[in-house]
């Protein structure tokens, strides 16, 4: 039995599950052996420091795999921008078909990728958002509930709600993320409207991953409450593993009145780098969503993808069987 979805078919992938972009973790050894399992493995642009280093390893990529795969592009506000035109020229010019988009006003970045027929999934925290990028004319919509790691929205509407509510409204294909990492979490997902699960949480805790083994040993040992709620005083929410750093800025908040130049010392991207390279968990923030919970080993992706399948195609073949009995009463 094979889950065939409107995303498997529009994205040419076996399975209805993607690896969204993370930062520092979207490289070519994960891209890729998520693509050979069957899913679409995609890289993080802005993880490579230069355009033309993205140009190498999306190149890197290919070698690795034959199977299709796709590269984010995240749009942050900030003083000194990154060159994003020449990002997209990059990911234009290496002939990449899929583009996944994230982040502040993306409408410029659509149009462009969509002059040269490349396919965009655009990542959104709330229905309004997705129903916006439906507009702007992207393939796809990656619905993130509030459990997902990294930046949830400020609305705080899990998943629970916010797949249902946004199928009712959007049309194009639509991907579930946060809080998915198992065969039940597919499932559900397709049960609530969406065509397939975006994972990244579980896909660190996977032997591709290139990230330091304690990180994947410390996602595995935490649990569904071991994750902290940051900058939410500062309206820019985002949820990150729970340790000593993240704890401190979560106290620094409490106090009120904080303002991000009071933390910024703790959760400098230098500072979080340093600690993914060096195998300290405690040494700076890093992103972990509430699916740590159901994460209990660091497989393959081949492993965890097929599992993933496997479980969902046994759930499904069951609900026929639990319905049995109320048919029989109903012909009574």
């Amino acid at each position: 039995m094979a889950i065939k979805t409107r995303f498997t078919e529009l994205f040419g992938v076996e399975h209805p599950i993607a690896r969204g972009g993370m930062q520092w973790v979207g490289k070519a050894e994960l891209v890729s052996a998520v693509a050979n399992a069957g899913g679409l493995g995609v890289i993080t642009a802005l993880t490579q420091p230069t355009p033309d280093d993205l140009r190498q390893e999306i190149d890197r990529t290919r070698k690795l795999t034959d199977k299709p795969f796709g590269v984010n592009l995240t749009i942050l506000p900030a003083i000194n921008l990154p060159p994003y035109f020449e990002y997209r020229k990059a990911i234009i010019d290496s002939g990449i078909n899929i583009v996944e988009t994230a982040g502040y006003k993306p409408q410029e970045h659509v149009d462009h990728f969509k002059e040269h027929g490349i396919k965009v999934i655009h990542k959104c925290t709330a229905v309004r958002h997705a129903l916006s990028a439906e507009r702007m004319g992207v393939d796809a919509i990656s619905i993130d509930g509030m459990e997902c790691a990294g930046h949830p929205g400020e609305d705080d509407i899990p998943g629970l709600i916010l797949i249902p509510a946004a199928a009712d409204k959007v049309k194009i294909p639509m991907l579930a993320s946060g809080g998915f990492g198992d065969g039940r979490g597919l499932v559900a997902a397709l049960a609530l409207g969406a065509d397939g699960i975006n994972m990244g949480t579980r896909f660190c805790a996977t032997k591709e991953a290139p990230i330091h083994e304690n990180f994947k040993q410390r996602m595995v040992e935490l649990d569904e409450r071991g994750t902290n709620l940051i900058f939410r005083t500062m309206h820019n929410t985002a949820r990150m593993a729970k340790n000593v750093v993240s704890d401190k800025v979560v106290a620094i908040e409490k106090k009120g009145g904080a303002k991000f130049g009071d933390v910024q010392h703790l959760v400098t991207g230098v500072r979080g780098r340093a600690g993914l390279e060096g195998g300290d968990t405690e040494h700076g923030i890093w992103t972990a969503g509430m699916v740590m919970g159901l994460m209990h080993d660091i497989p393959t992706c081949e492993e965890l993808i097929s599992r993933i399948v496997r479980e969902a195609e046994v759930i499904i073949q069951a609900l026929p069987r639990m319905l049995a009995p109320f048919r029989v009463l109903a012909n009574a």
